[in-house]
């Protein structure tokens, strides 16, 4: 590789100097990654600093009541929630059921026991 000379007009060649910045290049360089660094610090410090908060009272935190049944044969999750909570609306019930069963579909078979809402 050959080192690359400037020739001024007075006939001296020189090396090239330092590489310099300009004001603006300064800003991009240095400011937009410190802004960055910045919004990443204060995102954590509000997610560290707000906790979760499920409910304002411990009265809030009742647990569901449930009563327990025996799936018969030819029974679904519709039937039993349209059994358990005639008045409300199925798909609400049928949600309820899966989450007090930790059901991972809506598959039962005759004879598991299930939680289901006590009205």
């Amino acid at each position: 590789m050959s080192a690359i000379t400037i020739t001024h007009r007075s006939g001296r060649s020189t090396a090239p100097g330092r590489l310099r910045l300009t004001r603006r290049g300064r800003v991009v360089f240095f400011g937009v990654p410190g802004m960055l660094l910045v919004a990443v610090l204060l995102s954590l410090a509000g997610f560290l600093n707000s906790p979760a908060k499920a409910a304002d009272s411990a009265a809030e935190l009742q647990p569901t009541s449930s009563a327990s049944v025996t799936v018969q044969v030819g029974q679904s999750l519709w039937g039993i929630a349209g059994i358990a909570a005639p008045s409300r609306d199925p798909r609400d019930v049928v949600a309820e059921i899966i989450q007090l069963n930790n059901l991972q579909d809506g598959h039962i078979v005759p004879g598991q026991q299930l939680f289901i809402p006590a009205t």
